[in-house]
């Protein structure tokens, strides 16, 4: 009885052990019955097909093979994990359900979806080629993720109440903004009209401020004029008026009027003498 109980138990321990390394689903999960057989229709994930019909379930599939795996619920064979070599490093290990996760070392990146090789990593601004190489985003495109293809700039904003304020680059796409905030200033095409009118107010500015000048020159030209010629009158008027003087009592007035009276007298004396002493002097030479 004993005996019974401890090989009871060391089944129980092992059927736990496997199922702590995953095994515990195995052989097949989703069966129909066909006579006295079953058949499978799905296996366990990590399970692939031994046979398809047979008298107990957990025969008709088996798990894979280490260092294999399968995704199919329904495989005869197990696929071989795939060996990170070269550039590439592991990043997870291959299980009976998934393949191994390769990646590649600092400075590259995968070039599929499966990593199967890399490539150097392109950075912002720069797009991936056909070479294994990098090239900058042409013009009119840009890129602002590590290693991704350019895309084009966009034509218009995502609100209709925006304009764009700047052009995009390699780096960015095109920059937007509010109307309300941020006016953008169209400029008007130019008006000839409008352009010509300062134009012609200047010139009839100027014609008008150059006649009022040369009136105002002239004008005074002539006051000037005018007023030499009143001078040159008013000498001409001028003439020696005599001196009258009025009687007086006072002696030293008398005294001096009498002196200048004989002075007169002497003078018209002297000058008659002189008039005789020529006419004799005339006589004597005829």
């Amino acid at each position: 009885m004993a005996v019974l109980l401890w090989a009871m138990g060391l089944c129980l321990l092992v059927q736990g052990c496997w199922c702590s390394v995953g095994h515990a689903d195995q052989g097949c999960m989703k069966w129909r019955e066909h006579g006295e057989d079953v058949c499978c229709d799905v296996c366990h994930p990590g399970n692939r097909l031994v046979r398809e019909c047979g008298r107990d379930p957990r025969d008709l599939c088996t798990p894979c093979e280490p260092s294999t795996f399968t995704v199919k619920p329904k495989e005869l064979r197990c696929i071989r994990c795939t060996q990170c070599v070269g550039a590439q490093i592991q990043v997870k290990e291959c299980t009976a359900t998934t393949d191994t996760k390769c990646g590649c070392k600092e400075g590259l990146t995968c070039g599929d979806e499966n990593c199967s090789f890399c490539v150097k990593k392109c950075d912002k601004g720069q797009e991936p080629t056909e070479k294994r190489s990098c090239r900058p985003c042409p013009d009119g495109t840009f890129n602002d993720q590590i290693h991704q293809m350019c895309k084009p700039w966009s034509t218009k904003c995502p609100n209709p109440d925006q304009v764009i304020m700047t052009r995009g680059n390699a780096l960015t796409d095109i920059k937007c903004a509010n109307i309300s905030t941020d006016r953008v200033v169209v400029p008007k095409k130019p008006n000839h009209t409008q352009q010509a009118w300062p134009f012609v107010l200047s010139v009839v500015t100027s014609v008008v401020l150059t006649v009022f000048s040369v009136i105002i020159v002239a004008i005074v030209l002539i006051k000037t004029k005018k007023r030499h010629q009143k001078r040159k009158e008013t000498k001409k008027i001028i003439t020696k008026t005599p001196i009258i003087r009025t009687p007086t009592d006072d002696p030293a007035t008398l005294i001096a009027v009498e002196c200048s009276f004989h002075e007169a007298q002497q003078e018209q004396g002297s000058s008659s003498e002189s008039l005789a002493s020529k006419d004799s002097s005339e006589r004597l030479i005829a």
